[in-house]
């Protein structure tokens, strides 16, 4: 099927168009071909916006908006099947975890449907300061204006709908820009969102490369915020490039999980198979380290071994697959040079490390140091490190030494030295007696370092598109 983008509610979808194919990772079938945008219809779409902005969105009321995205999750519940398997072909990600991805966006448009209508300002005691008697100040907050969106493949209904859920909660239109190798869910969302009442141009979908149509939207005069969610590289361009506007970038993790001696060793070892090589470690937050402390090493290591290899391989189509492909054999193939490469350097693989075509094996690595790419930089891919420490000391600055912070998880039935271990680690989120991969839509999160800007979490997003305004009025004494 052939898919356009969508601006002002119509579709560009004409024969002249330049195309591009999009395929499952897992047997190359052609999935969908999309008309590409041109950069006249980013020019037209952003204007599309901000007129819409200025003549409908701004003056909608919170109960408008809140009933919108109520039916929107509405009537995504009801289709839960038809998302699972748009994203399962498009993404290569199992059924299973498939519909847990639309689940979880069913609840992203309900926390945004509540929040709609809690959006909040104060009343300030102007006389505590000198001269500020008789005096009355109220802080509003007021929506932004256009926000433009851009999403990634690995999780392409839930991310996109972390932007753009809290965009409309807060009253603002937005240029959403999906990846390319996953946009069929981000049009079918688009489209249950008119069905559900929202104005055309409200939300505007481009279906063009980052080149011809990204980039523009980024340093557009018009557009108010940016919403990224990718690769450190491109997110560090994104932040040179965007000027004064708002940004929120989600950028990338080396996520460790440490594990000390008095930990439950089978319940940490069951949940980091799935933290380590859920969507083949393709998740900003994958377990990537795993630090355990020496006297328990040897004990955890052999149950973390032996349950990723009784994890089943295959088809994303069937019930029973565990891991399927990666998005491409590209990067299928670099994670596999890094593996190599590790190895070369005095790395040992305890399970996994074979290729074929865009399948990776889960893959365990041990005698690793902090020279090797699959220790200082992100892997995206199912590979995972085990690394011995002796002390809370040493083991707190293993974790710290990186450019990354985003998420992390201390395992240990101790609450002192939970909370101690916490405190001192440089990350964004600290989860304790869960794996860092383990995310709720209603907490804050984002990272620190360059693992990004700005928060995430529906509450906390939609405090970064709006803006504070004060006003002050004098009374008559």
């Amino acid at each position: 099927m052939r898919y356009g983008s969508i601006i002002n509610g119509r579709e560009r979808n004409e024969t002249h168009r330049d195309t591009l194919e999009v395929r499952s990772p897992y047997n190359q079938e052609k999935v969908a071909e999309l008309a590409l945008a041109k950069r006249s219809d980013l020019e037209d779409a952003v204007n599309n916006s901000f007129d819409t902005f200025h003549s409908t969105m701004k003056t909608m009321s919170a109960h408008r908006r809140a009933d919108i995205l109520r039916k929107t999750a509405d009537l995504l519940e009801e289709r839960v099947e038809d998302f699972a398997r748009t994203i399962m072909k498009e993404a290569g990600k199992p059924i299973r975890f498939s519909r847990d991805e639309i689940n979880r966006s069913i609840q992203v448009l309900r926390f945004a449907s509540e929040l709609a209508k809690n959006i909040l300002g104060e009343v300030l005691p102007m006389d505590a300061a000198i001269g500020g008697e008789n005096r009355m100040g109220l802080v509003k907050r007021k929506p932004l204006g256009v926000v433009g969106a851009i999403t990634p493949f690995n999780f392409p209904l839930n991310l996109t709908l972390h932007k753009v859920a809290p965009a409309i909660a807060a009253g603002n239109t937005i240029v959403l820009k999906p990846a390319e190798k996953t946009p069929v869910s981000a049009y079918m969302l688009v489209k249950l969102f008119q069905e559900a009442g929202l104005p055309d141009g409200v939300l505007n979908l481009l279906m063009g490369t980052g080149e011809e149509v990204g980039e523009p939207l980024v340093t557009h005069e018009k557009v108010h915020k940016i919403t990224f969610t990718g690769s450190l590289p491109v997110g560090r361009k994104i932040r040179e490039s965007a000027g004064f506007k708002k940004v929120t970038l989600e950028l990338g993790s080396n996520s460790p999980n440490i594990i000390f001696e008095d930990a439950n060793i089978e319940n940490a070892a069951t949940s980091l198979v799935k933290g380590a090589f859920a969507f083949s470690g393709q998740v900003c937050i994958s377990a990537q380290r795993i630090y355990v402390q020496k006297n328990i090493y040897d004990q955890f290591l052999e149950n973390f071994v032996k349950q990723t290899k009784e994890l089943k391989i295959g088809d994303p189509e069937s019930e029973e697959t565990d891991i399927g492909p990666m998005i491409n054999e590209d990067e299928a193939r670099r994670a596999k040079l890094w593996i190599d490469d590790a190895v070369e350097k005095g790395a040992k693989i305890e399970t996994g490390g074979e290729q074929n075509g865009t399948v990776l094996s889960p893959t365990i690595m041990t005698n690793v140091d902090q020279n090797m790419k699959i220790i200082a930089e992100e892997v995206f891919a199912p590979i995972v490190s085990v690394i011995p420490f002796d002390s809370e000391e040493e083991v707190i600055k293993f974790s710290n030494d990186s450019i990354y912070g985003l998420q992390a998880g201390v395992f240990t039935k101790d609450i002192d030295r939970a909370m101690r271990v916490a405190d001192q680690l440089e990350m964004g989120g600290v989860w304790v007696n869960e794996i860092s991969t383990y995310r709720q839509d209603n907490h804050p999160y984002g990272g620190v370092k360059q693992s990004g800007i700005g928060k995430e979490g529906v509450k906390y997003a939609i405090e970064d598109m709006t803006e504070m305004k004060f006003i002050g009025i004098k009374l008559d004494s």
